[in-house]
């Protein structure tokens, strides 16, 4: 009987408790006007929980209820209708409160264990869906936790997905360009485009992304990928240790990319490069490069790999900048504090640039800061500049980037010898930038730039020149693998020259180009080997080569206009680019550009195959506004391929052929505010080049030095040259003083760069040369009798160094060392007497040199404290700019007194410069 007893108690022991587990405890509840404290202390004694939750987020909640026999669950339900309040139960029977979100409380099935094809996909430890449609896209911030992408369902299905998104600050949330993206599984891997998006496609599962950016901490996103969808990542700024820095990854751009001939510059490189008067200086960044080279000083002209200074393209946030210089040359127009990075292609130039024989450097802004008001400004010996930006309403969506700088030079000037007292110079520019995020597939962006100089030297003459620039983009994503960039905007150029001293001859000299742009371009990601970009243009220039016109009521000077001329440029372009294996990459494209000049104008016309003189002059014909004139045009091939050869080490050979419609006409050998553009029309021929080139990319330390030889030939087809006392100025006939020459250019270049650790910078020498002839049947006397001669910018030898060592966080110091060859001149070695008059015998055209360049100059950086919690952050730089003192010359010059000729030498900087400049950021 008692084992009977007990039986029976123990089933009816085991039934209870399974119907307790079946069936949970209902409970009922009353509250008028409760608060959450109220709420939780009646619910643990209830049901026998215990509530985890943050009582500042709940300090509004009041609620009325009256609920009989309910569960928990049921009970907790209709306490949070209606907010934003969630909760969740654990199996240890813990109720966690949250606002927004709710947490999850499960670990996925395969946390700890890759999820394969077939296996349950349950809830995961605080995953977030990146398909939802309803809601924002989250952004992935932290690497402890695991991603949903797409559409969850209980087994992963087999195939692919593609993953797409944007990278960005997650201080200030600006796109971050460049930053690689890596699958370690798969091995595959993108990189972010300019506006820091990129598509991953990747087998369906869980997986490991890695990601590393200049500047930004390495780190990994944990993801489990259902279908299509999107993920936003947002990076932490780096903070450099003050022992060397290893950085390690499988792929780097440098060695993988197949564009030979492109580098990448980001402004905390360019703000380590000592600079004249302490200013950063893009431009003059851009020439320590190999292959690029300066006439000299007091000049941001640049020639690359053979190009005249004219057969750049030179974009700043995608409009044509045709001056990029400040001062006498001494500073270029871009904003330091306001540019977030350099990019310059000098050898396989992407399709969708064009119009340019030698490079595009591209000079993008950063977006302004969306999260919070921020500024900097600067004060140094010649200028002043000031900085703000930040977010433009609520919500993250939009924000402003302005800055202005200013000079206040006549102080120099006047310290200057007596022939400079009476000089002024001066300048301004401004910008405003301004971007507006609409959804996860629609952003604007704004961007405007005025800049304007002048200037006078010792006399009454006043020089001006500005550039004005407006242009819109509209970027929209179609899907995880398509997007369009669609744009247009208006350029704008104009330089004059007044006298009005003397009010008999007073006169005014102005010219101008404009120029508006449109433009769409297509990026399409079928997969993560396969990249398809696609688009058109058009720009239709207005130039008017120069008037002359009286500059008061008396003066007596006669108005001289050279007619306008005009012309619609159009392109369209397709390139592909694809890893045929993991070892090989192939890129292949094809621009087609199309060139229109137009009336009204009127041409005239000469004895073909003879000189272009007033003596073969024929007639002119007259054509009406818009009529069709001449018809240039012709395919653009772009091809590159890249093989690796081991983890760091590749080989990447290229092709491309470019064509110029646009020549700048200048007696000068550098950018001048004088200068004059001139369209190709049925006298004036497109130039047209034609370039191979063959690099070996190497890189050591953990890829913390980057090493690369590039070699290239070029052909250059129709460069104007001049015939001996050719007039440039108010010219009706151009064609009759410009002559077609032929040129080739080849070279070698050696860079070795250190991107990280204490000591950084880059060192590079190039080889290279550039020799015209004129092949012109119409020329009778050709120059140098038909041979080859050196351009006027021809400098075979071209060594750089600049480095800057950080002694601790807020100490720096940074060296640099430039030498050159001396550029080409023509001397005069001898007298003679013809027609009764005395004559100066000249060598042939650019036979001699210059003597040879070199400066060094160093700065020293000291920074305030890096307190996050600081508001102002202020730093000095002191330095010296030409530390030797050497009188380089910029160029040489003769005279003749007393029936004897002197030679001498032009120096722009002849001693050693100190500086110094105060920087603060708030």
């Amino acid at each position: 009987m008692k084992i009977r007893y007990l039986l029976f108690l123990f089933c009816l022991l085991t039934w209870k408790l399974n119907q307790a587990q079946v069936k949970p405890s209902l409970i009922s509840v009353n509250y008028q006007q409760a608060g959450i404290e109220t709420i939780v202390a009646d619910l643990e004694t209830k049901a026998n929980v215990h509530f985890y939750y943050d009582k500042a987020l709940f300090d509004s909640l009041k609620v009325t209820l009256q609920v009989s026999q309910q569960p928990i669950t049921g009970v907790l339900d209709q306490v949070f209708k209606g907010t934003d309040f969630h909760y969740a139960i654990s199996e240890q029977n813990e109720v966690f409160l949250t606002k927004t979100r709710a947490l999850q409380t499960q670990l996925a099935d395969g946390f700890f264990n890759p999820v394969k094809p077939g296996q349950s996909a349950q809830a995961v430890a605080q995953v977030y869906s990146a398909d939802d449609r309803a809601k924002k896209v989250p952004e992935a911030t932290t690497e402890n936790k695991i991603y949903q992408i797409g559409i969850r369902t209980n087994t992963i299905q087999p195939g692919n997905a593609t993953i797409a998104g944007y990278v960005r600050n997650i201080k200030t949330g600006e796109a971050i360009i460049g930053a690689s993206m890596y699958v370690t599984d798969t091995k595959s891997g993108v990189a972010t485009d300019q506006f820091g998006f990129f598509s991953l496609t990747l087998p369906k599962g869980q997986h490991t992304i890695n990601i590393r950016a200049l500047g930004s901490r390495d780190t990994r996103r944990q993801i489990i990928l259902y279908s299509d969808g999107k993920l936003n990542i947002e990076l932490h700024e780096q903070i450099q240790a003050l022992r060397e820095v290893k950085i390690s990854a499988e792929k780097v751009a440098n060695v993988k990319s197949a564009q030979l001939g492109a580098v990448k510059l980001d402004i905390k490189t360019l703000k380590d490069i000592p600079a004249v008067f302490g200013e950063t200086d893009v431009l003059r960044a851009v020439m320590l490069l190999p292959g690029v080279q300066s006439v000299g000083e007091a000049t941001t002209g640049f020639n690359v790999r053979g190009g005249s200074a004219d057969q750049n393209l030179i974009l700043y946030n995608g409009a044509t900048i045709y001056n990029p210089a400040h001062f006498f040359g001494f500073f270029s127009a871009f904003n330091p504090d306001l540019v977030k990075e350099v990019e310059l292609h000098k050898s396989t130039i992407p399709e969708k640039f064009g119009g340019r024989l030698a490079s595009v450097l591209e000079v993008n802004d950063r977006e302004g800061n969306k999260k919070k008001f921020t500024g900097s400004a600067g004060i140094g010996l010649l200028t002043s500049r000031l900085n703000v930006e930040g977010p433009i309403g609520k919500g993250e969506k939009t924000s402003f980037l302005m800055g202005g700088r200013v000079t206040y030079s006549d102080w120099l000037l006047k310290s200057l010898p007596q022939e400079y007292k009476n000089s002024q110079a001066s300048f301004y520019d401004i910008n405003l930038d301004i971007n507006h995020h609409f959804n996860e597939k629609n952003d604007l962006y704004v961007y405007g730039y005025l800049s304007r100089d002048g200037f006078k030297l010792n006399s009454d003459t006043n020089y001006n020149y500005s550039n004005k620039n407006a242009n819109i983009k509209w970027k929209h994503n179609y899907n995880n693998k398509l997007y369009s960039v669609i744009g247009g905007g208006f350029d704008h150029y104009d330089y004059s020259t007044a006298s009005s001293a003397n009010p008999i001859n007073a006169y005014q000299l102005k010219f101008n180009i404009d120029q508006t742009n449109f433009k769409t371009d297509f990026n399409y990601y079928p997969t993560t080997s396969h990249t398809v970009t696609f688009g058109l243009s058009a720009i239709l220039y207005h130039l008017h080569p120069g008037s002359f016109t009286p500059n008061s009521a008396t003066s007596l000077i006669k108005t001289d206009n050279v007619p306008g001329q005009q012309a619609l440029e159009s392109a369209l372009y397709l390139g592909d680019k694809f890893d045929i294996t993991n070892n090989l990459t192939l890129s292949a494209g094809v621009r087609y550009s199309l060139y229109n000049f137009m009336g009204p104008y009127t041409v005239n016309n000469y004895a073909p195959g003879q000189q272009r003189t007033a003596a073969t002059f024929i007639d002119s014909v007259k054509y009406g506004n818009g009529k069709n004139i001449k018809t240039y045009g012709g395919p653009e091939i772009r091809v590159s391929a890249r093989y690796i050869l081991g983890d760091n080490l590749s080989v990447k050979a290229g092709y491309n052929t470019m064509r110029q419609y646009i020549h700048q006409l200048s007696n000068t050998t550098a950018i001048s505010p004088t200068d004059i553009y001139q369209l190709s029309d049925p006298n004036i021929k497109p130039q047209f080049g034609d370039q191979v080139s063959l690099g070996l990319y190497r890189n050591f330390e953990n890829n913390t030095i980057e090493t690369s030889i590039e070699g290239y030939y070029k052909h250059i087809k129709n460069y104007l040259d001049y015939r001996d006392g050719a007039t440039l100025v108010l010219n009706h006939h151009i064609e009759t003083d410009v002559i077609s020459t032929r040129g080739k250019a080849y070279g070698i270049e050696f860079l070795v760069r250190k991107t990280a650790g204490k000591l950084t910078g880059l060192a590079s020498y190039t080889y290279s040369r550039i020799l015209l002839q004129q092949d012109d049947p119409g020329v009778a006397s050709p120059v140098n009798r038909g041979e080859y001669y050196p351009a006027n910018y021809d400098k075979p030898h071209d060594f750089n160094f600049t480095g800057s060592y950080h002694i601790t966080h807020r100490y720096s110091v940074a060296l640099n060392m430039v030498y050159s060859t001396g550029r080409p001149i023509t001397l005069p070695i001898a007298k003679y007497y013809y027609g009764g008059a005395e004559r100066v015998y000249y060598t042939d055209r650019n036979a001699s040199r210059i003597p040879d360049y070199f400066r060094t100059d160093l700065s020293v950086t000291f920074d305030s404290n890096h307190k996050l919690t600081q508001l102002f952050h202020d730093s000095w730089t002191f330095g010296i700019y030409n530390l030797s003192g050497r009188q380089n010359a910029y160029s040489t010059y003769f005279t003749q007194q007393g029936g004897v000729i002197s030679g001498y030498k032009l120096s722009i900087f002849a001693t050693a410069i100190p500086f110094v400049n105060y920087n603060i950021r708030f």
